[in-house]
């Protein structure tokens, strides 16, 4: 059986990507691609990220392959759904099962299915993509009935879904992503030409126990399971062996949950007499005096600290669970340290105010993080933040052409307000770290923002009604 794994991220395609260029391998596609080796089942990956559709096309029309697994996400839907099209109508290809993961794919199983994908994996890929494809090898033809996880469509038409998957229980039973099988120099050579040095992504944990009301948690839930730390230090030796780059960057959603973890990391890499140059995002209640001399200790050179908001309220709103002045504290205990820091931001969050922004402003002058990157929110089915804008959503784009991403919803001011505001919070903050005639322009820059706010929010009661 050939089976091939691949995904629907084509860098050249998308401006603001090649703008921001860092880019990622596809490290679960790589973690499944393992583990159908390890169990005796030879695979082949086409990463998509310096390849473009029709390359990716021109690959499946040669190796024609017998099963094909695809990780969708919000950002790539579109063109797996192209991909998706592209297998289905090709004779050549008639007999490829097509199985799509991922994220995406769990709140829209219906559509998925109906685009003529054969079945769709819920939660973690491993030991489901191992079942297919032994189920598939015997009997290319037999119903799927029996295989945890998955939704299918039977003989006449109807999607089935059945039972759950439960999640793994001990992750250092994982091999370690099969990086072999896609050429990592691509992804340094791109972050050495953009930034000067290159990074490499691990991953250490998965799921979160968070509850943020706007977040996604459709692959682990609210699960929280992570490799020991003698695992993790061995996957960065080997990587330390095999490939040439400057930092890494840990992909989990909160790097210092565990207080006892981060010590045994710690011992671990002293015992090495190792310091590494790292990356991560964690909270700022998941941080102390300790946890921050632990992170710069270990080569931490960069640390995330949710934020979202700079208003209590609407952190309180978003189940956050946090206290803006300890995100403060952190920042600036970061800063002391002499570690880099940086602040996720999101406006338009329901039920925020132009004073919550004028907060958020306030907490970036006075923690002062060294970065932060600045959204406006939109709901990502499947959350509570979905459920509870659903009613009051101004758009109804058909879900084929579309993603969560074109969802807007009843707020105080139209999508250009916010797009003013992000803008008057970046000249605002770049007036701060400039001076002279620079320092000028970016305060008029910001005032030309602020009177686009203003403009916006006179007109808050014609943008209230449905554009549906």
């Amino acid at each position: 059986m050939k089976i091939l794994l691949t995904h629907g991220y084509f860098l050249n395609e998308d401006p603001r990507e090649q703008a921001i260029m860092k880019p990622y391998p596809p490290l679960g596609l790589l973690y499944i691609s393992a583990y159908l080796e390890e169990n005796g089942l030879d695979n082949d990956v086409f990463d998509t990220t310096f390849s473009s559709f029709e390359q990716l096309a021109a690959y499946l029309d040669g190796h024609q392959p017998d099963l094909i697994g695809i990780y969708t996400n919000l950002m790539t839907k579109l063109n797996v759904l192209k991909i998706v099209g592209y297998i289905r109508n090709n004779p050549a290809l008639k007999h490829c099962k097509i199985v799509l993961g991922g994220p995406e794919v769990r709140h829209h199983a219906h559509n998925f299915l109906a685009a003529g994908a054969d079945i769709i994996a819920f939660g973690e890929g491993e030991q489901t993509m191992l079942e297919i494809a032994q189920a598939f090898g015997q009997n290319p033809d037999a119903a799927p009935d029996q295989i945890p996880g998955i939704a299918w469509l039977d003989a006449d038409g109807d999607p089935v879904f059945n039972p759950e998957r439960g999640l793994m229980k001990e992750l250092d039973e994982l091999p370690m992503p099969n990086r072999k099988k896609i050429d990592l120099q691509r992804y340094f050579d791109a972050w050495r030409g953009r930034h000067g040095y290159a990074m490499v992504s691990v991953s250490t944990m998965r799921g979160c126990p968070y509850a943020c009301k706007w977040c996604s948690r459709a692959v682990y839930g609210k699960s929280y399971r992570r490799r020991s730390p003698a695992r993790v230090v061995e996957e960065l030796e080997y990587l330390r062996a095999h490939y040439d780059f400057d930092n890494i960057w840990f992909v989990d959603d909160v790097f210092t949950i565990n207080h006892r973890w981060m010590r045994e990391f710690a011992g671990v890499m002293a015992e090495k007499d190792w310091v590494i140059p790292y990356e991560v995002i964690t909270r700022a209640d998941r941080m102390n005096e300790e946890i921050v001399g632990l992170l710069k200790q270990t080569g931490c050179f960069r640390v995330w600290i949710g934020a979202e908001s700079g208003s209590q309220s609407v952190l309180d709103a978003m189940k956050r669970m946090v206290r803006i002045e300890k995100v403060t504290e952190m920042v600036r205990l970061a800063k002391q340290h002499g570690m880099e820091t940086g602040n996720f931001i999101m406006l338009g969050y329901p039920g925020e105010k132009e004073a919550d922004i004028r907060q958020t402003l306030h907490f970036l002058k006075s923690a002062e993080p060294d970065h932060f990157t600045l959204t406006v929110a939109y709901p990502i089915k499947g959350t509570e933040m979905y459920e509870e804008t659903e009613t009051e959503f101004l758009t109804n784009h058909p879900w084929e052409i579309s993603t969560d991403r074109d969802i807007d919803f009843k707020r105080p001011y139209s999508r250009r307000y916010y797009q003013h505001a992000m803008n008057w919070i970046q000249r605002e903050m770049a007036a701060r770290r400039l001076s002279g005639m620079h320092a000028l322009k970016a305060r008029v820059r910001a005032w030309s923002s602020r009177l686009g706010m203003l403009r916006e929010r006179a007109f808050a009661p014609l943008f209230n009604r449905s554009k549906a």
